[in-house]
This record gives structure tokens, C-alpha cells and sequence, in this order.
């Protein structure tokens, strides 16, 4: 018997999630046709006295079978009449029509329903597992083309389900990633090469004027543009799913400072903001603890309007890098020297954070000794 290819192992786990998924719907769809029926034997007790008693089960099946292919979709009605117990939603139905209700009106909302919940659970499923293995990359890769590579590709959803598969079979998938990083990053060298491109790439003005307290400790790629949000998280490996959970976080921190927060997360900085928070919780940090200080200490109110978005910036990663233990009060935001040094026209960032504190290879430079994740990463 030939071994399924990896990428029919992950169609598979694809497959799995789809029919979980159909699964809920169709248990939404009966809760619905329940509730509808038990709304019909209350109303026939109040004006009747007495509930009419349901339709056999063959009668309900053959009446009623034409009209939910009919009016559900596909999948939903296909799985719902697959049940053992379909002769029970399919009575209830049936007794519904007797009793004056326009299955043609009531079903479609029904399948409303259903792909809803069916849609609810697909995205939580995905989430989940973006989330997972996003960070899993973010932990073991380093920044730089191999992880942008990995994250953007058209194959990701495939790559997901793959590593999951891989590590329900005991595979120790971090290790597989930091073992693949080397050959692949000759591959895109190589490819780089042979079309005339700059294989190392060039600090950007983005990451040298980055570079200092805001990112200190951050795996920063060289190349970073925050002009670009979507490819700015892509680069610092925050999926959407963290992104939106990080956006909640700051307005769950700041009740009555709605405008300031929108104002936090529209920053050009933000995505630093979400990697500072995503490294915190990989080393099992109190993030939204520190963030509620932001409501505390509002001296990032003082000054003109049109810094208030940097202020913001700055007083959100002195909250986040502060001890946990630390009292309120003043700023304790302290001037970075070496990050002055790098930000000078006259000095190389790079050459300046090495004359600070050496950086591991394929470690961003500003990556400083004894300020890396607690858990490591895998290089």
C-alpha cells in the first residue's frame, strides 16, 4: 500500500475540519427545528388544550426529504438526513407544515443558521491552528526571508495541517523547521543569485530607526517596512488571529480611551507593539496585566495632539517592558545609548549594536544577551 503524500495527509486534516464543522451546523439546524416544534406544542396546549401527535416516521421521511434538499444546503442537508435519527427532525418538520407554517420561509433561515455556526467554527479551527504554528515558526525561525517565505506562501493552510499531523505522530516538528532552515535559505540564495538580486538584505530605514528600546530584545528583520501592515506582521510572524487578539487587548485596557486606542493600534509602529506582546506570552508574561497600567498612568495625555499617537507608542512598550512588580509613576523609559548611536546617520545600526552586545548568529543584531525570549529559539 503506497504512503500518502504529505500534501494528501493535509487535504485530509482539511477534510476532518470541514466535516466537524457540517457537524455543528447540523446540530444548530436541529436545535432550531427543536425549539420551533416545542413553540408549536405550546401553542396547540394553550388553544387547544392538547398537542397533536406527530406524523409517523415513514410519512415525515417521504414528505419531507424533497423539501430540505430543496431549501437547506447541500452539505447540511445531506449530513442531516445521514443521521440514524433523521426520522425525528423529519416528524418535526412535518408537523410543523400540518400546523399552518411555511417550511419555505422557515428552512432557508434555518440554513442561514447552520452555515453561520458551520462558518464560526472552520474560522475558530483555523485560528487556532494558524495561531499555534505561526508562533511555533516565529520561536524557532529567525527573522529574514526563509520565515516571511513560510508564512506567506499560497501553501500555508497545508503547511499547518502537516505540522499538525506531524506532531500528533510524535514528530518533534520545531526541530524539523530548525533543521530545514539552513538548506532552505541556500535555496532562496541561490535563487536570488541567479536572478540578479542582493542576497543579504539591506538594513532598512524602517529598522534602523526601530532599532532601541522598542525592540530591544525582538527578532528584527533587517529589511522591516512598516509601511506595509499586512507584510510588517508577516515579517515579525503575528498571524491575524494574534493581531486582532492584541488590538482587543489594548481596548479591553483602555474603557473610555476608545479614540486613544484606535489611535495606538493605527500607529506605524504597532506591529512592534504586537511582537513585543506575542514574545511575551510565548514567555508566559502577564501582557494584558502590564497594558492595564495605560489607564493608570495617563501621562502620555500631556503634550500636543499630533504626538499623542507616539507618545502612545512609547508609554504602551515602557508599560510592557517594565517589571510586572513595579510601582506607578514616573516614565521609567531610559535613553538607549547604543540605540542613539545606531539611528546616527554617521554610524552603521548594526556595527553599533555589535559593539554593545555581540548577537548569535542569524540573531538580529539588537537582540541583546540576556534579554531573549526565556524558551529560547532554535537558530
Amino acid at each position: 500500500m503506497t504512503t500518502p503524500a504529505p500534501e494528501e495527509r493535509a487535504g485530509e486534516a482539511f477534510t476532518e475540519s470541514a466535516a466537524e464543522a457540517v457537524q455543528t451546523a447540523v446540530m444548530a439546524a436541529r436545535l432550531v427545528m427543536a425549539i420551533a416544534d416545542a413553540a408549536r406544542r405550546h401553542q396547540q396546549r394553550r388553544q387547544k388544550g392538547k398537542e397533536d401527535d406527530l406524523p409517523t416516521a415513514e410519512e415525515a421521511v417521504n414528505a419531507i426529504g424533497k423539501d430540505v434538499e430543496r431549501l437547506l444546503p447541500s452539505d447540511v442537508s445531506v449530513a442531516l438526513m445521514g443521521e440514524a435519527d433523521w426520522p425525528q427532525p423529519a416528524q418535526q418538520l412535518l408537523a410543523l407544515r400540518k400546523s399552518g407554517v411555511d417550511l419555505d420561509q422557515v428552512l432557508p433561515r434555518v440554513g442561514e443558521i447552520a452555515v453561520n455556526v458551520c462558518d464560526q467554527v472552520a474560522a475558530k479551527t483555523e485560528g487556532t491552528a494558524t495561531d499555534q504554528w505561526a508562533r511555533a515558526v516565529r520561536e524557532t525561525l529567525p527573522a529574514g526571508p526563509v520565515r516571511e517565505a513560510i508564512l506567506t506562501s499560497p501553501a500555508w493552510p497545508e503547511m499547518v495541517a502537516t505540522m499538525a499531523r506531524l506532531e500528533a505522530r510524535g514528530v518533534n516538528v520545531r526541530e524539523v523547521l530548525a533543521a530545514a532552515h539552513n538548506e532552505v535559505l541556500a535555496v532562496d540564495q541561490a535563487v536570488a543569485k541567479g536572478l540578479g538580486a542582493t542576497v543579504e538584505p539591506v538594513m532598512s530605514r524602517d529598522a534602523q530607526l526601530s532599532y532601541g528600546p522598542l525592540t530591544t530584545g525582538l527578532d528584527l528583520p533587517r529589511d522591516l517596512d512598516l509601511s506595509n501592515r499586512k507584510r510588517a506582521l508577516t515579517q515579525l510572524a503575528i498571524s491575524p488571529q494574534e493581531n486582532q487578539r492584541y488590538t482587543r487587548w489594548v481596548g479591553e485596557a483602555m474603557p473610555g480611551y476608545e479614540r486613544e486606542s484606535d489611535l495606538l493600534v493605527a500607529s506605524r509602529q504597532w506591529p512592534l507593539v504586537a511582537a513585543r506582546m506575542a514574545q511575551m506570552e510565548t514567555d508566559g508574561e502577564p501582557a494584558r496585566e502590564h497594558l492595564a497600567r495605560l489607564a493608570k498612568d495617563t501621562s502620555w495625555q500631556a503634550g500636543p495632539n499630533a504626538q499623542l499617537g507616539m507618545r502612545l507608542v512609547q508609554a504602551v512598550s515602557d508599560t510592557l517592558r517594565r517589571p510586572a512588580g513595579d510601582a506607578l509613576g514616573e516614565s521609567r523609559a531610559t535613553v538607549n545609548t547604543a540605540a542613539a548611536r545606531a539611528t546616527s546617520p554617521s554610524v552603521d545600526p548594526t556595527k553599533a549594536a555589535r559593539a554593545v552586545a555581540p548577537a548569535e548568529a542569524g540573531t538580529a543584531p539588537h537582540q541583546q544577551a540576556g534579554l531573549a525570549p526565556k524558551r529560547g529559539r532554535t537558530r
